[in-house]
């Protein structure tokens, strides 16, 4: 065997790793701060948990750490090359564990505290982060109060604040069963090894994994290899089959028709964290199940994007036309053609929704109006049943009169799929046609009298801004359209009149072609679109640009300086004057304490907070009544989450919106 003499690389478990040595763990200055946020912390605690209730052969990794030995200092230094952001989570999870059963089990608080306390200074904490911030981690890990004038507002206290607030003293042998499971590999360099090196080989070696590869890797780990090669071969490869390149949108869109929410795409990681949130445990014959659903699924995403497979010709002709605007929306279409596979709804209700598609999309890119962010609120309504679908598609469904302006002076999109429908052509033969030319030579002509060079300045002007609107356009056989190219009007007369679409043939019929022909046809094709593309129900409004709260997210990146997220929020009808998630999560929690107070204390003990009988901690709070507390101290994303959550509770989270601020729909 030949050893290595610069790194020495052990398999240790974790918390006898932090609790043994009489050395302290330092974070070298040149580290980054500590970052990790709620969410990252959900996770870990969910891991702790999970493993907690699993055997005691069951063991859980959390990666390596790489340090090295410093003898510099007075005492032993363990200096953090790697891994300073999972142990300073860890420290915070044990310093919360420790806090909520010092008072009730003694002999377990004992144990922790030889976690967090230095063996040779009892009143210093083992892990020594950045110098800035030791004091502020220093404070929080031994429950020191704050001065007068100490700022508590730090993620030290936010992670530590939502451990505390999850961790109760009956669940606390349970959470400390599961901190005894966790394990890592213990690197510890020497003094002739290059210590960037090897963390570049840690971090940087290798292409990171998608989201569907994880999702991929997290179904099959714990499996036995026979289970593995089952699950692989049964569900696994047909899924990857089915949806080709398209698999990781496929994972995305499935989550967001099974939650409701859209998924965001944050850090390369966020459907495979949705994934794992919608299916924390895989027991194998429950992932069987899933995975059979899955595949269905995924069966559905082939003829979506491929409706050549759909036997159905007319089902088949409708989804093409979906297509014409991207994917958006496949979780909604996915969800009704899987109901129509169910024989929960029929052919006809299933044509019906794919023309509600159609139309929400087509008249709100008429319009100029986004098209992103729709579907998660259009397949939560869809839980509510068919009308609460076709009323929320019209209240985002821009109105007749837009439409008509729109299409009276702005270049039509999408001009082959609704120039085809509103003639009811389909052929792949034919042609988007410029009636007048885009780039008109000097002797074209519109009457076969006057010629373009003859056009006064403000003629041609007016000619030039109608050139691309949907009155100036028509469809027309390709051979028929090369030889229309670059003539006159009354040269293409001949040539529309030999055309099989209708529509083009009554262009023949024009004597003249100018801006006041291309107003009159624009206002006959104008009706008719509004007649195709439905806007269904009876809404008095169309899109104002408000966003569900239930699709808000917090926008990270603001300019310095700058604090308006919002530019208000409308609660129920009522208009609020609220720029920020703080002041929302203040308000909403205010409000429904007096409106709602049980959907408030359901969320609250569901969720372990934000509303506690005592401020057992120190941080920022706000007093509800005279026995109970809004603590104030988490960070943005959990407010607006909690927000979102205590709202749903409630039942009032369609009646809430928020406009972003100019600057916040830019971020």
């Amino acid at each position: 065997m030949v050893n290595a003499t610069n790194v020495d690389a052990t398999a240790v478990n974790t918390l006898r790793w932090l609790a043994a040595g009489d050395w302290t763990i330092v974070v070298p200055v040149y580290q980054r701060q500590y970052r990790w946020d709620i969410g990252g912390c959900e996770q870990l605690l969910s891991d702790i948990r999970a493993v907690a209730d699993l055997g005691d052969r069951h063991m859980h990794f959390i990666g390596s750490i790489l340090s090295s030995v410093s003898h510099d200092a007075a005492s032993p230094e363990l200096v953090l090359i790697d891994g300073q952001q999972r142990i300073t989570t860890l420290m915070l999870l044990v310093a919360a564990l420790h806090h909520t059963v010092r008072d009730v089990d003694p002999e377990l608080a004992r144990q922790l505290e030889r976690v967090l306390v230095a063996a040779t200074d009892p009143v210093r904490t083992k892990l020594r982060p950045h110098r800035a911030w030791a004091d502020v981690f220093e404070r929080v890990v031994l429950d020191r109060a704050d001065s007068a004038t100490a700022v508590r507002d730090s993620r030290f206290d936010d992670n530590y604040a939502f451990f505390r607030s999850q961790i109760s003293p009956d669940e606390a042998p349970r959470i400390w069963r599961g901190l005894q499971k966790l394990e890592h590999v213990a690197i510890t360099i020497g003094a002739g090894a290059n210590a960037q090196q090897i963390f570049e080989s840690l971090n940087s070696t290798g292409e990171p994994l998608r989201d569907h590869e994880l999702i991929h890797n997290y179904v099959l780990m714990g499996l036995s290899h026979a289970e593995q090669s089952a699950v692989e071969e049964a569900y696994w490869l047909p899924i990857e089959r089915n949806t080709g390149a398209s698999i990781a949108a496929f994972w995305r869109q499935y989550l967001v028709m099974v939650t409701g929410r859209e998924v965001t795409l944050a850090d390369g990681r966020g459907v495979y964290d949705a994934f794992r949130h919608v299916f924390p445990r895989l027991e194998y014959d429950d992932l069987r199940e899933h995975a059979a659903t899955w595949r269905q699924f995924s069966e559905i995403y082939r003829i979506l994007l491929e409706p050549a497979h759909e036997s159905d010709p007319e089902i088949a002709r409708q989804l093409r036309y979906v297509n014409t605007f991207g994917t958006a929306l496949y979780p909604l279409v996915m969800r009704a053609y899987r109901e129509y596979q169910d024989a929960l709804i029929t052919k006809g209700e299933l044509i019906e929704t794919l023309e509600q598609v159609q139309a929400l999309l087509v008249r709100r890119t008429v319009v100029g109006v986004p098209t992103e962010r729709l579907v998660a609120r259009l397949c939560r309504a869809r839980d509510d049943g068919i009308d609460a679908l076709v009323l929320a598609i019209s209240r985002i469904t821009p109105s007749d009169k837009r439409v008509r302006v729109a299409l009276k002076y702005t270049p039509l999109p999408h001009a082959r799929y609704v120039l085809g429908r509103l003639a009811d052509a389909d052929g792949a033969d034919l042609d988007v046609e410029h009636i007048f030319p885009l780039a008109p030579g000097d002797a074209w002509s519109g009457d076969g009298v006057r010629a373009w060079a003859d056009y006064s300045e403000d003629e041609q002007n007016s000619h030039r801004a109608l050139a691309q609107t949907l009155g100036n356009l028509a469809l027309l056989e390709s051979d028929l359209a090369s030889q229309a190219f670059d003539r006159s009007f009354p040269g293409k007369r001949t040539l529309y009149a030999q055309s099989d679409v209708s529509l083009t043939r009554d262009v023949a019929a024009t004597d003249a072609w100018g801006t006041a022909a291309i107003s009159a046809r624009s206002a006959l094709l104008t009706q008719r679109f509004v007649e195709v593309w439905r806007r269904p129900g009876d809404v008095g409004i169309d899109d104002d640009g408000l966003t569900p709260i239930l699709d808000a997210v917090h926008r990270r990146g603001w300019p310095r300086g700058w604090q308006r997220e919002w530019d208000y929020v409308e609660y129920r009808g009522e208009h609020w004057e609220v720029s920020d998630v703080k002041y929302l999560f203040n308000r909403v929690f205010k409000r429904l304490w007096a409106d709602a107070r049980a959907d408030v204390m359901a969320y609250s003990a569901r969720r372990g907070g934000p509303v506690y009988t005592a401020q057992s901690w120190n941080g920022q709070w706000d007093r509800l009544d005279d026995e109970h507390s809004l603590y104030m101290g988490w960070d943005s994303s959990y407010m607006l989450s909690a927000v979102q959550g205590v709202l749903d509770e409630a039942g009032l989270a369609p009646e809430v919106f928020v406009k972003y601020s100019y600057i916040g729909a830019a971020m």
